[in-house]
């Protein structure tokens, strides 16, 4: 039998925003269209802009990516005439008016295709300098815009990206035209809006040379990284975890000690190609999808990482959030709307774990608590697991009231049974299947 013994009087921090995602919602809260109410009810704390054009509901061929906004580079940066705001300003404005934030991805978005967006600017001020009124219009009015007070703001997307045949669909030119890039962009853009956080590059990969040459180019340079954002797709959880632990010592070693670390793109892939694929995309909308994603958050919240950033909400493939076609939620959607009631309790609690592909996750406050559970193994065979938890510290009165919501095949995240207990500290049972998953909620009764 495994183990788990939490401590709900011993408080380790706070619930981090490792429930955020990429893109917003599909339809309108205004209209009452698509998911935007489900979408408000997950409370996905960010939303980052990232291949957003390629969904029509978001404003398509004309939103988001600098040179769909500035179309012609030629044209004057203060020439407002200049700019094709207003596709993204809805966009915006719908993601805003779902309680989430927007996180700006300033560049381009993947082309697989025809290269157009991905080459390197000609002029990389130039381009700072439109990136520099994109923000102003957002943040300072300019242009007849808002003031939204987007505060993240990242530069490029995966640079080191390559196909299987040499590739790169996401910048034509060399590393260190990316480097010199890079750096450019970010000491003007920080020196513009220091108190703005302005990071980048989303890697693809860690440990390719890009990272590794980057660093020591932006610490020299003074350019200035408020967050290193990078990406990474596993079929195995422990890979999340090397890769945060080996860019918190790296920015560590060169001292970018206060830089936050985001992992803003992941999903389960068990390979890329051909019968894996499909696989795998499959998988992402199904109950091993939601077991992988909470098991994600759970290691997201325990490790040294500022933020994680499904990828993806939009109507896409990869999207385990909502049906491509009803947009109506699917298995994962409930994992992540469990996590935003851990958030919202604010403090997250002691816990060991005596086991192998367990995950969890425990919140409390003042007057609840709470844990998230899931048994992931890659193995779609792995036996269930006879889990024993040791709970102390979740009575706050006379007796406390344990609720066990399931999400399995058969419920989303609904009550399946109650106990009650009066002693201080006090064991439960719970026999788990792998890729299924408990929210438990203490409530105090007296």
């Amino acid at each position: 039998m495994q183990t788990i013994k939490v401590n709900f009087n011993e408080v380790t921090g706070k619930i981090k925003p490792v429930n955020a995602v990429n893109n917003g919602p599909a339809g309108s809260k205004v209209r009452n269209t698509g998911n935007a109410k489900a979408y408000e009810e997950a409370r996905f704390p960010y939303a980052r802009l990232h291949d957003s054009a390629f969904y029509n509901g978001y404003g398509g061929e004309w939103s988001v990516d600098i040179h769909r906004i500035f179309r012609n580079f030629d044209a004057d940066v203060n020439d407002e005439s200049a700019y094709i705001f207003a596709p993204t300003d809805t966009y915006l404005q719908n993601i805003m008016a779902v309680g989430t934030k927007p996180f700006y991805r300033l560049g381009a978005s993947i082309e697989h295709g025809y290269k157009y967006g991905t080459f390197p600017p000609k002029d990389y001020l130039k381009w700072a300098q439109i990136c520099e009124h994109i923000i102003r219009h957002y943040n300072e009015g300019w242009a007849n815009g808002f003031t939204m007070n987007i505060e993240y703001w990242e530069i490029w997307n995966e640079a080191d990206c390559s196909n299987a045949d040499g590739t790169n669909p996401c910048w034509q030119g060399t590393r260190q035209e990316f480097i010199n890039f890079y750096c450019v962009v970010s000491k003007y853009l920080k020196e513009k809006f220091p108190n703005l956080k302005i990071g980048g590059p989303s890697v693809a990969w860690i440990g390719t040379k890009l990272m590794d040459e980057l660093l020591p180019a932006v610490k020299e340079q003074g350019a200035g990284l408020d967050f290193f954002s990078f990406h990474r797709y596993a079929k195995k959880l422990e890979e999340f975890g090397g890769d945060i632990l080996t860019v918190r010592k790296r920015l560590d070693e060169l001292g970018f000690t206060n830089t936050e670390i985001i992992l803003n793109e992941w999903n389960y892939i068990k390979g890329w190609i051909g019968d894996d694929w499909r696989y795998s995309l499959k998988m992402e909308k199904g109950l091993k999808g939601s077991s992988f994603a909470l098991g994600a958050m759970c290691l997201g919240q325990a490790l040294p990482l500022d933020m994680l950033m499904y990828y993806d909400a939009r109507p896409c493939g990869m999207n385990g959030l909502f049906d491509t076609d009803t947009l109506k939620p699917l298995k994962t959607y409930y994992a992540y709307k469990a996590f935003a009631h851990l958030r919202e309790l604010g403090n997250c609690a002691s816990m060991e774990i005596d086991g192998e592909n367990l995950y969890a996750v425990c919140a409390t406050s003042d007057s609840e608590s709470a844990m998230l559970i899931t048994s992931y193994n890659d193995d779609d065979n792995a036996p269930k697991k006879d889990i024993r938890i040791l709970v102390t510290g979740a009575k706050k009165g006379e007796c406390v009231k344990a609720e066990y919501y399931a999400l399995n095949e058969e419920y989303n995240m609904e009550l399946m049974r109650e106990e009650y207990f009066t002693a201080d500290t006090f064991a439960i049972r719970l026999a788990i299947q792998n890729h299924e998953s408990y929210f438990i909620k203490f409530v105090t009764e007296n």
